[in-house]
């Protein structure tokens, strides 16, 4: 099953187009990491994907063969933004319940005990967790819907190193307990190479390169970074997934 899956995909703000012509299939059971510089179009696409803003041209599906934003698609779907709506003023238990009741789909028990693991306390303001535990509620919020297809969008941007690694083995370990798919979007090159095995480059609304890591890195005799970064710089599309760059 394709997770993502795009036909000349575009979204256009006003006069500006932020993403256009994308044609991209996602298939499940990877943890794909989507990259490209700031404007390049990763949000655009990713909001479109969970329902969250409309395409202006193209066709978009999900989970198959889902219309983003219906009711099958919001069940399955957990999201991550880089700046979680999450409320200062409450305890982490109120946050939950806020969830709890936000949501169709909902594992409390999941949830109290991941925080649990992760000593966060449940009576413990949300304003008053460090940005690292603040990252891993919102995670927590996200898993606990039970998701098949989890989206991240730049999680990891305002972190710091440890609490980046920390998030990232959290998220491989969902991934690999719960058979979830991630699609995580970031410009932090060097930690996603340890653990994506689907890439995505993505410059000016536009895919660039995209397939599995392990035949990108076949076919283009470099480690996933210099790849990543050999499109990023030039900007031209490729013709297929692994034919780029050749």
């Amino acid at each position: 099953m394709n997770v993502i899956e795009t036909s000349e995909l575009g979204k256009r703000y006003r006069r500006r187009w932020a993403l256009r012509d994308c044609t991209l299939t996602i298939p499940g059971g990877h943890l794909v990491a989507l990259v490209g510089p700031n404007g390049a179009g990763k949000t655009t696409l990713l909001t479109m994907a969970v329902g969250l803003t409309r395409p202006t041209a193209g066709a978009l599906t999900v989970l198959g063969s889902e219309p983003p934003g219906s009711p099958e698609a919001l069940d399955h779907i957990g999201f991550v933004a880089q700046d979680a709506p999450l409320y200062r003023n409450l305890p982490v238990r109120d946050m939950l319940h806020v969830a709890r009741n936000l949501n169709r789909r909902w594992d409390q028990g999941r949830a109290e005990d991941r925080l649990k693991q992760l000593d966060i306390p449940l009576s413990q303001k949300v304003g008053e967790l460090s940005g690292g535990q603040k990252a891993q509620l919102a995670l927590t919020i996200a898993l606990a819907r039970r998701p098949a297809l989890l989206v991240l969008d730049e999680p990891l941007a305002a972190l710091d190193p440890v609490a980046r690694a920390d998030f990232l083995a959290s998220v491989v370990a969902a991934a690999e307990d719960d058979g979830i798919s991630v699609v995580l979007s970031s410009h932090v090159l060097a930690e996603l190479e340890r653990v994506a095995s689907y890439l995505i480059v993505l410059t000016h609304g536009q895919v660039r390169v995209s397939g599995p890591v392990r035949e990108l890195l076949s076919a283009h005799g470099a480690g996933l970074e210099e790849i990543a970064l050999r499109h990023l710089r030039a900007g031209v599309p490729s013709s297929s997934r692994t034919e780029a760059g050749q």
